[in-house]
């Protein structure tokens, strides 16, 4: 077993990662709380639900499940309401604290519904899918999406631990493993060459599914979330550079709707406009942008903007992101490996010509 501590303060917590499903040792020492909602979907339910909850309840302890349906589509306000509606139907209290049990969906609306029941109860992570393992699940940043906005309504809520058994992503679909990756390619361009260069050396390995490989992966991940979360949880600074690739992923989910394309499928495309940006303000060299974007296209991930997006379209979209400042727009770029800032210092002709390359007419 792995652990990191994301430091806190008093909100400091632990990361584990190895085999917590099939030994819930230290599951069973953090859940000291009698009354315990698990939330969880559809998909995962079957799978792991049971492993969970059984346990607990031998021990004496007030357990509930609320299975939500499974999709970006239905991270919003009405599944929102479905946990707040079992935790109200068992009478649970202010003591009580929830288990997010799924993917970054799951762990957002968990995260939010434990900020916002009774002004704040605890929660915990046990993220299932490789996006939400190596990035959603750490950070505390929680809440739902809105049709003209994705995560425009939320809250700060860091969990009490999270446990990350790497064995759920052998139940995991292709494509989303794929897009799970996407942000495992982000920290390798904001982190620096030697994560990045891992990441391109082992690739078969990851993709096969190999547990050493994958371990590696995600504690290197865990790591670098860990430390720039350390450094400014609530974004004021350094954080912003987790977004890269995200301003423009958010805007195509919002155009073509919440999941039509995966949180992961967006950012690869977001990621790839970002560099091709940088590249054309002259931050970073040709062979770079071109080697950021190999690594995307080698993981199978896409590298253009859906057909029916316009530069008009994106424009309007983009211009909706949480990262738009008194009407200008921020976007996160690179000037080398290891080397992500915020910036809305560059020319609106370059931003432009980005979108011309990669959308529709």
């Amino acid at each position: 077993m792995k652990s990191y501590q994301v430091e806190l303060g008093d909100r400091s917590y632990p990361i584990y990662i190895g085999p917590c499903l099939s030994d819930q040792s230290l599951l069973q020492a953090t859940l000291r709380q009698q009354e315990i909602l698990i939330v969880t979907n559809d998909t995962i339910a079957p799978l792991y639900l049971q492993r969970v909850m059984a346990p607990l309840r031998a021990n004496g302890k007030k357990v509930a499940a609320v299975i939500l349906p499974d999709g970006e589509q239905y991270k919003n306000l009405a599944s929102l309401n479905l946990i707040f509606d079992e935790l109200l139907a068992h009478n649970f209290s202010r003591k009580a604290v929830l288990v997010a049990l799924g993917g970054g969906v799951v762990g957002d609306m968990t995260g939010f519904a434990a900020a916002s029941y009774q002004r704040g109860v605890d929660f915990v992570q046990i993220p299932t899918t490789l996006l939400s393992q190596v990035d959603s699940s750490v950070g505390g940043k929680t809440g739902v999406n809105h049709a003209l906005g994705k995560n425009m309504i939320g809250a700060f809520k860091q969990p009490l631990a999270v446990f990350i058994d790497p064995s759920t992503l052998l139940t995991l679909p292709e494509n989303e493993f794929a897009a799970g990756f996407a942000e495992v390619i982000k920290h390798g361009v904001i982190q620096g060459v030697d994560y990045f260069t891992l990441l391109e050396t082992r690739l078969a390995e990851i993709f096969a599914l190999d547990m050493v490989a994958l371990t590696d992966v995600i504690s290197g991940s865990c790591a670098i979330k860990a430390h720039v979360v350390a450094q400014d949880e609530t974004e004021q600074g350094l954080r912003a550079i987790l977004n890269f690739g995200h301003t423009f992923g958010h805007a195509i989910e919002t155009t073509m709707g919440y999941g039509q394309w995966l949180h992961g499928e967006a950012v690869a495309v977001g990621m790839v406009m970002a560099t091709d940006m940088s590249a054309r303000l002259g931050l970073i060299e040709p062979v770079l942008a071109e080697r950021i974007i190999r690594l995307i296209e080698q993981s199978g991930l896409p590298i253009r903007v859906p057909d029916e997006m316009t530069v008009e379209s994106f424009m309007t979209a983009i211009y909706r992101d949480k990262k738009v400042d008194a009407g200008t727009l921020r976007l996160v770029l690179v000037r080398a490996l290891g080397d992500g800032f915020l910036t809305a210092e560059f020319d609106p002709a370059v931003l432009k010509d980005t979108l011309a390359r990669f959308c529709g007419a």
